[in-house]
């Protein structure tokens, strides 16, 4: 499904699309977030819940084509693997299974504050990491007791990916954008 579909509410900032990612090139031909139909629904909970708090989720990434996992492990170095699926097991993003996502304000349209960037290859990504402000940490914090409540884990190296429950029962992928709007008709 594509997201905004499911919730038209939700805000996109598809960096994959642009150059503003670590690979700092395009990847994707559309700025679109597709993911299944049970992890949509799951984030239109979880915005319901952020909107009384004037809040809303800012997604970065959903399903991505196992092709772009691949091409994503050949560029980056060795040392960095750690931030990139093995495209011999496939990603939980090929599977519709996974998003990356952050908070950001509804009063100012802007992301609330974390511990790192969105992408940022260092200790500061962890979910646990201890440094930063005492407000990154709050927003962090809140940000996965909320994706948890609907399902979702973090994934420890990175405080903005999130692993829907059941993902390991969805099939690996590598759809293109228009081939499943192909297959929503």
């Amino acid at each position: 499904m594509e997201l905004n579909r499911v919730v038209p509410t939700v805000h996109l900032q598809v960096r994959y699309a642009t150059s503003n990612n670590f690979m700092k090139k395009v990847l994707y031909p559309q700025a679109r977030i597709f993911c299944r139909r049970e992890v949509a629904e799951s984030l239109k909970r979880v915005q319901a819940r952020l909107a009384e708090h004037d809040l809303s989720l800012l997604v970065f990434d959903g399903y991505r084509p196992w092709r772009i996992t691949k091409k994503m492990w050949d560029d980056t170095p060795p040392e960095n693997h750690k931030f990139v699926a093995d495209p011999a097991k496939g990603s939980k993003h090929n599977r519709g299974g996974a998003v990356d996502l952050t908070l950001m304000s509804l009063k100012t349209g802007r992301p609330l504050e974390m511990t790192s960037a969105y992408d940022e290859f260092s200790p500061r990504a962890a979910f646990n990491y201890a440094g930063g402000t005492a407000q990154s940490h709050k927003n962090r914090d809140f940000l996965r007791r909320v994706m948890e409540s609907e399902g979702f884990q973090v994934l420890p190296h990175e405080w903005w990916h999130f692993d829907y429950k059941g993902w390991k029962n969805f099939p690996l992928l590598d759809y293109s954008f228009d081939e499943l709007d192909a297959l929503q008709k």
